[in-house]
């Protein structure tokens, strides 16, 4: 995977915007004369050409006045200060889609290994369906179920069945790991894990009805 070229601006406008900064802090105040191009090229050390081109940035966008004999005349800070939050925003956009760009390559990845691992699981619950005792089986409870009221412990639910209740659905709720003291109640369903038979074991176990008082 191609990683991301940073984005970098071109040295005379890096040289322009940090002209303005200083113009906008005052360094440089309005109607005063910066150093010539000459003094600003060994500043920053670039050529010449590169200064030019950032004096010629600052004129286009009225910051500077460059006039022959007179220099680069400051004119205006609201100017400058209105071209370093452009600089700002464009970064900020670039960034942005930056971020993007890295986000969508990482959701690409992410669903190729989701992709892979349902692959494996359906793979694998084809080819052991019959022999994994550790797949989970919901089981709802009849109302009239002889369960109801009673603890798991009391109807010694894994001695009668084979089966280990793993969690208790209850409404909204998610009930894990309940201990035998846990009651069932109309309309609980529970998660199990237990062999081949004990799905059918449990659905006769828990579709025994409540005996009725003599």
């Amino acid at each position: 995977m191609d990683k991301q070229k940073k984005i970098t601006k071109p040295v005379y406008q890096q040289i322009a915007i940090d002209i303005a900064s200083r113009i906008a802090n005052g360094e440089f105040p309005e109607g005063t004369r910066i150093s010539g191009r000459s003094t600003l090229a060994g500043q920053y050390n670039v050529s010449p050409e590169t200064i030019r081109r950032s004096v010629s940035l600052l004129e286009d966008m009225d910051i500077v006045a460059v006039t022959h004999g007179s220099g680069i005349l400051v004119e205006s800070v609201e100017h400058s200060m209105r071209f370093i939050n452009q600089f700002k925003e464009v970064d900020s956009i670039a960034g942005i889609k930056t971020a993007i760009a890295d986000l969508l390559r990482e959701r690409e990845a992410l669903d190729q290994k989701l992709r892979e691992s349902i692959d494996r699981v359906l793979d694998y619950t084809v080819r052991f369906k019959t022999s994994n005792p550790f797949a989970p089986l919901e089981m709802e409870i009849p109302g009239d179920s002889h369960l109801i009221g009673k603890a798991i412990g009391e109807v010694n639910f894994w001695q009668n069945t084979g089966a280990t209740i793993i969690a208790v659905k209850r409404g909204d709720e998610l009930i894990l790991s309940p201990g035998p003291y846990m009651t069932f109640q109309d309309n609980d369903a529970f998660l199990m894990v237990g062999d081949e038979d004990s799905y059918n074991r449990v659905r006769h176990y828990v579709h025994q009805k409540k005996q009725s008082p003599p």
